[in-house]
């Protein structure tokens, strides 16, 4: 018999998420695995050939982009079917056509050459001086339109069940609460799910017009648009759609941690207003990635400056501090996932500082093209996105015989937070040492930065093999979860 949620509705299996887990997880160690074979060859201890490195770089970019937000549907789809009727077939059509666009993409890497960077900045695409063939970057950019169709689609599914589970978008968002309408608001879930679905709706659709538009210029050259013009719409969608995926993955903070303190996740009218607030800066706030684009609008530049300081308060400010509360003086019984989660929390938080400074325009003109921003965003998505992704993985095929923190789980765990900090300490050295960001070939000065970041980079490796390693093996584990109560 299937179960159902306290709204009355049948509650959707949950094999999509698991096997989109198990995916993510596979793919995350392998982009790592790049990862470390792009420092090695920065700090001696390998050699790779500039082309290769290129590959690996363009395909460690999109790839992780791709695959954090692949694994935030699988967070959010799994805990959001609980409180709205979502369709298993939508979800498994999403996972379809994006290994097609995946497929399309590694192919025109690997062995169509294509090594552009995973933000296919126009008009860069077209002009390879010879080292790529125009083909290969339309076999990147269909792919890269099919992975974006692939979240779409799971998208409006999304908006439609909410839109019939809450009768409006304002309602799921808990606007009437929030504007003293109303005395109670939607779940956490919800809201968090609502605001996901509008801003990456958006965002996608917007990216896949600048694609579009890329695509016809690839086969038409005379047909062009004004780079400036795609160079904002690339960046509007990158921005929107990586901050995104922690959006998701912090569901799993708001479902799971209350499992381990008996505290509930309440959603207070601080909490909408926080969650409302961030679904219009995250749209506006790109403009800190052009702080280099002296061409740009002066009152776009200062308002990305502004709102750089401005947008990681109110989502994480506020979930950083309720996961402080939840947590002091519950007496909780630490395990694997609970650490990853809250690592996560951290690593979200910690992330958000460098971000801060180098949202300074005079700082930005000095470090934006060096190591500094890897370190940003890698502590944002390695310590913090991918981390709530392994927590919720290790939840998922939890038992109640082994839910201890075991030995081997805090070894491994210890090894990829040391790992994990040294690493994104080395990318924030490096850059204020102005090391430079994309360069196959380092000056010997430079040669510290990946003699340091490779082992590093193997302790996070480590780590992330074990995780993915113990999902699989518990992969048969139901703990299904309760569905909300009344």
């Amino acid at each position: 018999m299937a179960a159902t949620s306290n709204t009355g509705h049948a509650v959707a299996d949950d094999t999509g998420p698991r096997v989109i887990m198990a995916l993510a997880g596979l793919v995350f160690v392998l982009l790592m695995t790049f990862g470390w074979l792009m420092l090695g060859s920065q700090g001696g201890y390998i050699t790779l050939n500039p082309a290769l490195f290129y590959q690996l770089l363009t395909a460690h970019g999109i790839g992780m982009v791709g695959t954090a937000g692949i694994a935030g549907v699988g967070i959010m789809w799994y805990f959001l079917r609980l409180y709205v009727p979502l369709n298993a077939t939508v979800l498994w059509a999403t996972i379809g056509i994006f290994l097609a666009g995946v497929a399309l993409i590694l192919f025109s890497i690997f062995v169509m050459g294509f090594a552009a960077g995973w933000t296919f900045l126009y008009p860069l695409p077209a002009k390879s001086a010879g080292v790529w063939e125009p083909r290969s970057a339309i076999v990147y950019l269909v792919g890269l339109l099919l992975v974006g169709v692939a979240f779409l689609l799971v998208y409006l599914d999304i908006g439609r069940a909410l839109l019939a589970g809450y009768g409006g978008l304002g309602r799921a968002l808990g606007w009437p609460m929030l504007f003293g309408k109303a005395d109670e608001a939607p779940p956490p879930t919800v809201v968090a799910a609502t605001a996901v679905m509008i801003v990456n709706t958006i965002g996608i659709v917007v990216g896949a017009a600048v694609i579009a538009i890329s695509l016809v210029n690839l086969w038409l050259p005379s047909f062009d648009i004004d780079p400036l013009l795609a160079k904002n719409m690339i960046y509007f969608f990158g921005h929107v759609f990586i901050n995104a995926t922690i959006y998701m993955a912090v569901i799993a903070v708001y479902e799971i941690v209350p499992q381990y303190t008996g505290r509930p996740w309440k959603t207070t009218r601080i909490f909408l207003a926080a969650w409302s607030a961030t679904l219009l800066m995250v749209m506006a706030v790109y403009p800190h990635h052009l702080f280099q684009d002296t061409v740009m609008p002066a009152w776009a530049l200062v308002m990305g400056q502004i709102l750089s300081y401005l947008s990681g308060v109110p989502v994480l400010a506020v979930t950083a501090l309720s996961l402080l509360g939840y947590l002091y003086g519950a007496g909780v019984r630490w395990t694997l996932s609970l650490a990853l989660l809250v690592l996560g929390v951290f690593g979200w938080a910690a992330g958000a500082i460098p971000a801060v400074i180098d949202g300074m325009i005079v700082v930005n003109k000095i470090m934006h093209n060096t190591l500094w921003v890897p370190g940003h965003f890698h502590y944002y998505l390695l310590l913090g996105m991918v981390a709530m992704s392994w927590g919720f993985m290790a939840w998922l095929t939890r038992a109640e015989a082994d839910e201890e923190f075991g030995a081997l789980d805090r070894l491994l765990f210890g090894a990829y937070v040391v790992g994990g900090i040294g690493l994104t300490t080395m990318f924030l050295y490096a850059g204020s040492r102005s090391v430079p960001r994309r360069w196959a070939v380092h000056l010997p000065e430079w040669g510290f930065a990946g003699k340091l970041g490779a082992p590093m980079a193997l302790l996070v490796i480590a780590g992330a093999v074990w995780f993915l390693a113990r999902y699989v093996m518990r992969f048969q584990t139901h703990q299904r979860v309760a569905p909300p109560a009344e």
